[in-house]
């Protein structure tokens, strides 16, 4: 019998390089596998929205009011400035605190779970992962700022068209909605970098409320200039100064800031966030 020559092994094709797009798809899968992610979201900017349009139906109440009351306690309407019922306090600080949650999330969850040795595993360019889970924290976070401060700019502004309600083209009007919706992605970012740091779920928690939200209560004082400086630098002080009414903003204190630096400094931390991310990502071991 004739011999049958054998057959040379087929060999399949190997997995070609990661591409970013895949990255930016797996990591986006990451984000909403969390039942948490959905529940944090949108109960967050529901909490946020009804915080602001709370504090704009009960001025406009007062306003509507005050012909009925005595007039040592009538509040004169053009001392009333409309712009900071879009934009209260405790309202956009919780912002930044699920901003920065859901950024820490991000990273310290891999960690936990051990699912970011699969990760390196399959993508051995650490730098590229932090990119794209950047890219679609961001851009997440990007859309809740936006749509939390449109809305609650809006809906403020509306129910308060009978006592000088302002419309985007006012004068800071939409530097503010701007800045407030800038605000959610810069806390994520910054909650990435310390969930990269602290590894840890309760302490990166703790740590970035603590950096965002403590730090620039202790540096408020205006007797020294370099400790009003250091709270000049932080993020929740440049958004309160870009959400100012230019036409009301008359009285600053000692060492404000000046737009152009609030700019900067949320240019900055963002800046700083993604390279103390990436460098402690790329340097420490999994």
């Amino acid at each position: 019998m004739t011999p049958v020559p054998a057959r040379a092994p087929v060999r399949l094709p190997g997995p070609g390089p990661v591409r970013f797009r895949q990255l930016l798809a797996a990591e986006w899968i990451k984000l909403w596998s969390l039942r948490s992610t959905h529940w944090v979201l949108g109960a967050g900017a529901l909490a946020v929205i009804g915080i602001n349009v709370n504090s704009a139906a009960s001025n406009a109440d007062r306003l509507e009011h005050q012909p009925e009351r005595p007039a040592e306690l009538r509040l004169p309407e053009f001392v009333f400035d409309p712009l900071p019922t879009a934009f209260v306090d405790p309202a956009w600080q919780l912002l930044m605190i699920i901003a920065a949650t859901v950024g820490g999330i991000a990273v310290f969850g891999e960690y936990s779970s051990g699912l970011i040795r699969t990760t390196f595993a399959a993508v051995p360019r650490r730098e590229a992962v932090v990119a794209a889970k950047t890219a679609v924290v961001a851009g997440v976070m990007l859309a809740l700022g936006v749509l939390v401060s449109g809305t609650s700019f809006g809906v403020t502004q509306m129910l308060l068209r009978d006592h000088g309600g302002l419309s985007l083209g006012e004068p800071g009007a939409l530097r503010a909605v701007a800045a407030a919706a800038l605000l959610a992605p810069l806390c994520a970012l910054v909650g990435m970098a310390v969930g990269a740091v602290v590894r840890h779920a309760a302490g990166s928690i703790v740590a970035v409320i603590a950096l965002l939200l403590l730090v620039p209560a202790l540096f408020q004082g205006e007797r020294y200039r370099w400790v009003k400086e250091i709270g000049n630098a932080m993020p929740l002080s440049a958004w309160e100064r870009l959400v100012k009414n230019p036409e009301r903003a008359h009285n600053l204190g000692a060492y404000p800031l000046t737009v152009t630096e609030a700019w900067i400094v949320y240019g900055a931390w963002a800046t700083a966030a993604v390279a103390v991310a990436v460098f402690v990502v790329r340097h420490r071991d999994v």
